[in-house]
């Protein structure tokens, strides 16, 4: 029988047996060599500012290095540097999680890594959002001003009192669907609030499609636009379109069921000299609107998205 070379082939185990389904040698081969090139791009994107180290005058690595990564996950550095070599090595479960933590992946990514490894996740679903004491501080201090964190994919990272009751109450809404696109495009208390709906999906779409053009094989991303795809023929519809724009400060109109409408101007502030996690805030336009905002902050949690 003629043998392709170029296609993966049966492996045998002790006594001929055929091994488990996913152990040949070619596919381990293959995932070690995907995840060594997944990690080398997670920390490339990584600026050591984001994890509270000096970026010193004389770097010349895009992101992190890899010694600061094992550093940063208390890991070996001779250990985490064969995982980006794509050493036929075994890595424990804790190990993977130290350098999720490191690499500060979100969900999505700290999924496709355990994967990538052959490993069970210990703790699914959770995520490493790089949200620093400071930046919670900084968003709880801006309270009566809505404040959130966003990275460039819309996910909701942390979010102040007056954020979470703005549009819909953000406490009670699962984590997995803290997401500003998915909100806006399928949750019908969060679209009664934007007052302008058709303009502000728009804009998303176009803004979203923008920031993917960087992250169109992560998994993350075309996970969430499937997931879109198939919860909202809006979504295809503007989707099919093709829009960009890259992001601008604006002012945006919100109806509240309770205090009313509210003029606020939008401003995103880079929370490292990269683009990448966001601090979005806003500020009243007008007496009214602060007026509200304050009354919206004190109002207690079960009243506030009523």
């Amino acid at each position: 029988m003629t043998v392709d070379p170029l296609l993966p082939q049966p492996a045998t185990g002790p006594g001929g047996a055929a091994p488990p389904y996913g152990t040949a040698p070619r596919d381990d081969a293959a995932r070690r060599t995907e995840l060594a090139a997944f990690l080398r791009s997670r920390r490339e994107r990584i600026t050591p500012e984001q994890v509270g180290l000096p970026r010193g005058a004389r770097r010349r690595t895009p992101g992190l290095r890899r010694e600061e990564v094992a550093h940063l996950g208390a890991v070996g550095v001779t250990w985490y540097t064969w995982l980006e070599q794509a050493r036929d090595i075994h890595v424990s479960p804790q190990v993977l999680d130290a350098v999720a933590r490191a690499l500060l992946l979100d969900r999505a990514e700290r999924s496709h890594l355990f994967a990538l490894a052959g490993a069970v996740d210990p703790m699914p679903g959770r995520e490493c959002t790089g949200v620093t004491r400071e930046l919670w501080q900084l968003l709880h201090q801006l309270t009566p001003f809505p404040a959130v964190v966003q990275n460039s994919r819309f996910d909701i990272l942390a979010y102040n009192r007056t954020y979470g009751r703005l549009l819909c109450d953000l406490d009670a809404v699962p984590e997995e669907d803290r997401n500003c696109m998915w909100l806006a495009f399928t949750d019908p208390v969060w679209r009664a609030g934007l007052g302008d709906l058709e303009a502000t999906l728009r804009v998303m779409a176009a803004k979203f499609r923008a920031s993917m053009a960087e992250h169109l094989a992560e998994p993350a991303w075309k996970a969430l636009v499937a997931r879109l795809m198939e919860a909202s023929p809006e979504f295809r519809e503007i989707w099919a379109q093709h829009e960009v724009l890259r992001p601008v400060s604006a002012v945006k109109v919100f109806r509240h069921p309770r205090v009313g409408a509210l003029q606020l101007t939008a401003t995103s502030l880079w929370t490292g000299p990269n683009p990448g996690p966001k601090l979005l805030y806003y500020t009243p336009v007008d007496e009214m609107s602060r007026e509200r905002l304050e009354q919206l902050a004190a109002e207690p949690a079960a009243l506030a998205a009523v």
